[in-house]
């Protein structure tokens, strides 16, 4: 298999786990790197709450063994809140520091920051130098960006080369628009573009939903590495889909029970790792069980009791009924 080097960390080129705040914690992120995700990013910490002493946003920088090579990445928009943050990031020893500058909810945009700016690119480029002069050579710096603010502002590569002067590492395109949000169709050609325009690493976004996605975007943008976000909801393999398809091997989907297992299990490491009582820690668990099972016969009335779930036994008992009933649907 190919290897590639990004932000000092060679890894296989096959796919990596996006950021996803409140979706991608350690839990998600062990689960994914356990089915071939070969690198992960933590959820988006404030820059602020982090220099405000949050406790929150510092527990967002935790780092297991077994996520690595994984990233933190922090959203501001003022220097030197920025630069204070990494220095209080740098002793949790990531592997590698991500600005996001993608971000499209509002709470984050009305900041100033996240996707916000694509629209000052200059202040973008002074908080790039302002967080690579704070690391100091002890990780590298990277980003994640969009391809514009808008259709009628698509600003990429221009974006891009200027993260590039700044010091980033390495540059993530979501080939989508801040006022795309999530919707509408990827524009691969932006990726390209960037890709060609810089020299540092270029890791692609957008629109991989299976392996055929992923060698496809590799073939058509040149980029270095592809990310999986969304598409990672309740299906974890579609890590090991990207690297099969990449092989030019076949990818067997798993069966029903082998995902409700493995749901049960997501269920488990949420637990295990929460402080909280099991009721509440179930209450974050429940939007992780509801998308095992999309698109299977059943899955609107599994999603209505996950969603209601209060505890483990409950989960249990829910995968069991499900299974039974599957069963007499199947029966000649």
């Amino acid at each position: 298999m190919k290897t590639v080097t990004i932000a000092g960390q060679q890894v296989p080129q096959t796919a990596a786990l996006a950021p996803m705040a409140s979706v991608a914690d350690t839990s998600y992120r062990l689960l994914c790197r356990k089915h071939g995700a070969c690198m992960t990013t933590g959820e988006l910490v404030s820059a602020k709450g982090l220099c405000y002493g949050s406790k929150g946003s510092a527990e967002l920088c935790r780092i297991t063994p077994e996520e690595r090579p994984m990233g933190l990445q922090l959203f501001g928009s003022e220097p030197e809140f920025m630069e204070e943050a990494v220095r209080r990031i740098l002793p949790f020893q990531p592997d590698f520091i991500d600005l996001n500058m993608g971000c499209p909810v509002p709470k984050v945009v009305n900041q100033g920051a996240g996707s916000a700016l694509m629209k000052t690119p200059e202040l973008a480029e002074t908080l790039m130098k302002a967080v690579v002069r704070a690391a100091d050579g002890a990780c590298p710096v990277t980003v994640k960006m969009r391809i514009g603010w808008d259709e009628q502002h698509i600003n990429a590569v221009d974006f891009a080369k200027r993260m590039e002067a700044a010091g980033a590492a390495a540059i993530t395109v979501h080939a989508r628009t801040r006022t795309q949000f999530y919707s509408g169709r990827a524009d691969w050609n932006q990726i390209a573009a960037v890709k060609q325009a810089v020299q540092v690493p270029v890791i692609g976004n957008g629109d991989i939903t299976c392996g055929a996605d992923a060698v496809r975007m590799y073939a058509e943008t040149g980029c270095d590495l592809v990310m999986v976000g969304r598409a990672s909801y309740g299906n974890p393999w579609i890590f090991e889909e990207i690297a099969c398809a990449l092989a030019g091997e076949p990818f067997a989907a798993p069966a029903i029970p082998a995902r409700l297992q493995e749901m049960l299990l997501h269920i488990r490491m949420i637990l295990e790792r929460s402080e909280k009582s099991e009721q509440l820690a179930m209450r974050e668990a429940r939007k992780h069980a509801l998308w095992y099972l999309r698109g299977y016969p059943g899955a609107a009335a599994f999603r209505a009791r996950s969603a209601t779930l209060n505890s483990y036994a409950e989960a249990e008992a829910l995968v069991q009924d499900y299974l039974h009933h599957a069963g007499r649907r199947e029966a000649p």
